[in-house]
């Protein structure tokens, strides 16, 4: 998929554990551990917002975009 997570870069950033900002922004352990290694499909804007909030950065910072080689194919 062309879109990265990076939002393991930013918490290394900011000295902060992944269960610190799971607890800061109300979200279960399991579901920011999916979305931190990509597994998700997508991410409400609102869970969006309180992540940039908690980690004082923009959407940008915790999300990166890599085109496809021409020519490969997408997963299902």
């Amino acid at each position: 998929m062309p879109i990265i997570v990076t939002l393991d870069v930013m918490l290394a950033r900011r000295k902060m554990r992944a269960k610190e900002l799971a607890q800061r922004i109300g979200m279960s352990e399991t579901n920011l551990s999916l979305l931190r290694s990509g597994k998700v499909k997508g991410v409400r804007f609102d869970t969006l917002e309180k992540l940039c909030h908690e980690l004082d950065c923009r959407p940008g910072d915790l999300l990166d975009f890599e085109p496809e080689a021409p020519g490969s194919s997408r997963e299902p």
